[in-house]
């Protein structure tokens, strides 16, 4: 019977190690990735955040100076309704008829202004909304962001450690970041903690 050779088992025992290391290394680096993916979302949230809110607020300006303008054309109609009802016997015809025109214009800039003002509120308000789907966004890409960092510090310690627990645990911690990371993209869940 020939001679069967066995392995050294400390050969065995530091070839383990070594591709234990190699995969926990090979997953960091997709840990790594998820977290560039998250760190980006978290980045594009708050600056369409900010964005939005600009655009809103310059939405709202406009729309306070059609309402200035609509209520000087009131009180101008206003005023010359007055104006035509106490003198009206006395004006002359072609004065009466220039008042006239003049009240008509003055009712149609305010119907005009009154109809933009509604127009730039819709926008307004339509800014308001992306806002705020935004702001509901960062916060899951902010704790996916913390999950990820800490995953890859797990995963980093199970390696000098070669510690297959600490690797599972990093996989939950990258499993619940990556999940977290989805839902800032997508809003599937939301969790009622995370909105004030």
């Amino acid at each position: 019977m020939p001679e069967v050779e066995l392995p050294n088992p400390e050969e065995l025992k530091e070839r383990a190690e070594r591709s234990f290391g190699r995969r926990v290394a090979l997953v960091t680096a997709i840990y790594a990735v998820i977290l560039a993916i998250a760190s980006l979302g978290g980045n594009n949230a708050m600056k369409e955040m900010l964005l939005a809110q600009q655009q809103s607020s310059d939405q709202w300006a406009f729309y306070q100076a059609k309402v200035i303008r609509e209520h000087q054309y009131r009180a101008q109609k206003m005023r010359l309704e007055v104006e035509l009802a106490e003198r009206s016997p006395l004006l002359k015809p072609e004065v009466r008829q220039r008042h006239e025109e003049l009240l008509k214009k003055c009712a149609e800039e305010e119907k005009r202004y009154n109809a933009e003002k509604k127009d730039i509120e819709k926008d307004a308000k339509k800014l308001e909304h992306e806002r705020d789907r935004n702001r509901e966004k960062d916060p899951y890409f902010d704790y996916a962001e913390v999950l990820l960092q800490i995953a890859i510090v797990m995963a980093s310690v199970s390696i000098l450690a070669t510690s297959c627990p600490l690797f599972v645990f990093s996989l939950a911690l990258a499993l619940g970041g990556a999940l977290l990371t989805v839902n800032g993209y997508t809003l599937w869940f939301r969790f009622p903690f995370l909105h004030h």
